[in-house]
């Protein structure tokens, strides 16, 4: 098999589906040679990201990674979050094929994007 059940699990019933309407940073990536696109809403409350949310269009790996992704800094300090690495993501989804490596690289750059995007907003 391929996939994990992890992965499988994170494809099929993805946690944090949406959009944030109220979001306080927003990260959207993409790669145009695989399609894959990933945008990432947060929420942050006191310097905790207390609400996040994706949407993703792309492959099941891709789904899975953003998943796993809004799942493991839910809750966590944004600098915390901010440290987040496409390895954590692949480790907690149990693994990925190498050539679908890339999907986590997606998750850890849009998480960073959305919390550049924060920091930014906050700062103004």
């Amino acid at each position: 098999m391929l996939y994990s059940e992890k992965v499988m699990d994170h494809f099929m019933n993805p946690r944090n589906v949406g959009k944030l309407d109220d979001a306080d940073g927003i990260g959207e990536v993409g790669n145009a040679k695989c399609g894959d696109i990933m945008k990432i809403y947060i929420k942050v409350d006191n310097g905790l990201i207390s609400d996040v949310k994706f949407q993703t269009f792309g492959c099941g790996s891709a789904i899975a990674s953003s998943s796993m992704a809004t799942e493991l800094i839910k809750g966590k300090p944004v600098h915390q979050a901010l440290e987040l690495t496409n390895k954590a993501v692949v480790e907690a989804l149990e693994g990925l094929p190498a050539h679908k490596i890339h999907c986590s690289v997606l998750a850890e750059e849009a998480i960073k994007c959305a919390i550049e995007d924060y920091q930014m907003k906050k700062s103004c």
